[in-house]
């Protein structure tokens, strides 16, 4: 899967090493993909742990965690309602309705199916602390509410559910007969009584959510109310996607992996007949929830455990999502296990018929899934399938074009990046790998192409600008490169990378050596640590005659990275020209004892035979000069000075 199982799992250095002390810590106290979950991360450690990195094991862990929350939900139900018929039914289409595949083939969903597990076990403590009220059993209520939490804050709107089971099944609150007005008669204190209740799960819901929204913010995910997802546009995406999985739910084809926040909306009109729609039902369920009250509990379960991922406060750039319906379907498959056989079974004929009914309902949900599940094999049958059923599906095609990449089928990845760049307002990012791709296959032209399109899409990226300048440069267009990286430098004078690469274009040039040491000794400032830097900035020092200073850097560089034979090398001829042949030699020899077979290992063997010549070492320089030749038997300067050193014997 191209988008979070890496980061959940196959590229997360502290879930590859498993359960750990350290881990256990880093998934108690990180924020990271915006949430704090530790206890998802510590499931996808503990399944590292047993498993490795086989899939089939993590998949298994999911499976095993929804066919539990099932038989939790079932058994719930029947507690509370004593119908067998209708718990199975709610339960059945929970454990294998295709919305909810999402939530169970996706590695990096366990926070789905883990907090739905909690979810479940908090219901179930609920109603045992409902039949027997004790401090004990309300601790272990919010225990099991903490862990849902701990597992993804979704479950902030479980106390909303609970409360609305107190109506029913539990009918902890009765409504009174209709007064003169037609209103139905509130018990307030004891509503009052059974809000109070739930103060203590309201409060760590609240921190929880207020600890997810800072994260959510801090890592830029929180979209502002302008731009791309102003506020109209936010509202009317509620309506519609509040429909639209009722009638995914009805109707559950064209399924998707990620749906693409719409260009276009519809107008005006549509969008005000989603929401009265929505307001009318919920009028209308108001009014029956003294004869009915589960098709008020359904209704406001659904649109209430919704709330939170409905993208009023968005996050991301989905529209919706199958996963988001996880908990929330639940409401509307009371509604209907409830609201049929009262309305239509009133003989044992229809009862028949109507079991029947559900039976085929379940069959169909069934195969519907398996075919659903297909589309999860792999990668590239889900983004193919995204692409087919949507428009404009940018992320679908971005990954697609992942996919491409790491197979090396780098024209078709392009390709696809291209595509997916055409449905984004800033493409700048998707823009730089194209570009970055194109470089790597000598295309330079074309690449520079689309460096010029991320700048158009954001003129002050430092980056943009660096690359387009390495694009130009390859294309001979030196001076033109020149004004990229100077602009580069504008944008963020603090790059150390950019500081680097105007120094190592005006090097090129060859008359601008002081201007390149200028650049160079900039990027080693800002970055003390880069050997990269030091080395070309030695290298340029000895370019000038400035032999102490080079020599300085290289003995920097060396110290920064001592297994580097190339640095030896470098510093070995620095301290040659400045005359310290006992330091140039000994930095050669270390050269060569790291990388004896280097493919320069031949002329250093010849350099260091020139060096013992001055010494008057004869035996080293012989030595040297054989060994240079049993590299190189064609070295023709190492078998003049040999012959010439063997005739004199």
């Amino acid at each position: 899967m191209p988008w979070d199982d890496p980061f959940y799992v196959t590229r997360n250095a502290n879930v590859l090493a498993g359960l750990t002390a350290r881990g256990v810590w880093w998934a108690l106290t990180t924020g990271d993909d915006f949430y704090w979950h530790p206890l998802t991360w510590l499931s996808h450690m503990v399944d590292v742990e047993v498993w490795g990195l086989d899939a089939g094991g993590h998949h298994v862990m999911n499976l095993v965690l929804h066919v539990l929350s099932t038989l939790i939900l079932f058994a719930t139900l029947r507690r509370m309602t004593g119908r067998l018929g209708r718990s199975a039914f709610v339960a059945g289409l929970f454990a294998i309705h295709p919305l909810h595949v999402e939530s169970v083939a996706w590695i990096a969903e366990r926070k789905d199916v883990l907090s739905g597990f909690f979810w479940m076990l908090t219901l179930w403590t609920y109603v045992s602390y409902v039949r027997g009220p004790s401090l004990r059993r309300y601790l272990l209520v919010v225990l099991c509410f903490v862990l849902g939490l701990m597992a993804k804050p979704m479950t902030v709107t479980l106390p909303l559910a609970l409360l609305l089971l107190d109506v029913w099944p539990l009918r902890r609150i009765e409504f009174g007969e209709p007064g003169k007005a037609g209103r139905f008669q509130v018990p307030w204190p004891r509503a009052i009584q059974l809000v109070r209740e739930k103060l203590p799960l309201l409060a760590l819901g609240i921190l929880c959510g207020a600890v997810t929204f800072l994260n959510q913010l801090h890592a830029g995910s929180v979209r502002a109310l302008g731009g791309d997802f102003p506020l109209g546009a936010r509202v009317s995406n509620a309506a519609l996607s509040y429909l639209t999985y009722i009638a995914n739910t009805v109707w559950p084809m064209g399924l998707a992996a990620f749906y693409p926040y719409p260009r276009t909306l519809p107008g005006p009109v549509v969008i005000v007949s989603a929401w009265l729609a929505l307001v009318a039902v919920s009028v209308l369920v108001i009014l029956a929830v003294r004869r009915r009250p589960y098709l008020a509990v359904g209704w406001f379960w659904y649109l209430g455990t919704l709330l939170p991922v409905i993208g009023l406060l968005q996050v991301g750039d989905q529209a919706r999502a199958d996963r988001f319906t996880y908990i929330p379907l639940i409401g509307l498959f009371l509604m209907v296990a409830w609201g049929l056989p009262d309305l239509l079974a009133r003989s044992h004929r229809a009862r028949v018929a109507l079991a029947a009914a559900a039976a085929v309902v379940l069959l169909g949900s069934a195969v519907a899934a398996r075919t659903q599940v297909n589309y999860w094999k792999d990668g590239f049958t889900l983004c193919e399938r995204a692409i087919e059923v949507t428009t404009g599906n940018q992320r679908a095609y971005a990954s697609l074009g992942q996919l491409l990449e790491e197979q090396g089928r780098t024209e078709d990845a392009v390709a696809k990046y291209r595509e997916a760049a055409r449905f984004m307002n800033d493409a700048s990012g998707l823009r730089t790998r194209i570009g970055t791709l194109l470089m790597q296959e000598g295309k330079a032209a074309d690449a520079a192409s689309e460096f010029s399109l991320a700048l158009m899409a954001q003129p002050t990226s430092a980056v943009a600008h660096h690359n387009l300048a390495l694009a130009l440069d390859a294309q001979g267009k030196t001076s033109e490169a020149l004004e990229q990286h100077a602009a580069a430098m504008r944008c963020d004078p603090q790059s150390a990378v950019g500081h680097y690469a105007l120094g190592a274009a005006l090097a090129r040039q060859g008359s601008q050596t002081e201007e390149a040491i200028a650049e160079f000794t900039q990027a080693a400032r800002i970055r003390p640590d880069w050997a990269l830097a030091h080395n070309s900035l030695a290298l340029a020092l000895a370019a000038q005659g400035r032999l102490d200073e080079a020599i300085r850097e290289g003995l920097e560089v060396v110290r920064l990275e001592p297994n580097q034979p190339e640095w030896h090398s470098n510093l070995s001829v620095a301290f040659n020209q400045h005359g310290d042949t006992k330091m140039a030699i000994e930095q050669l020899e270390v050269a060569l004892t790291l990388a004896p077979q280097h493919s320069e290992a031949s002329v250093w063997h010849y350099n260091l035979a020139i060096m013992f010549q001055r010494t008057g070492d004869d035996s080293q320089v012989v030595a040297h000069l054989r060994a240079a030749l049993s590299l190189d038997p064609h070295f023709a300067a190492a078998r003049t000075a040999l012959t010439a050193i063997e005739a004199r014997r």
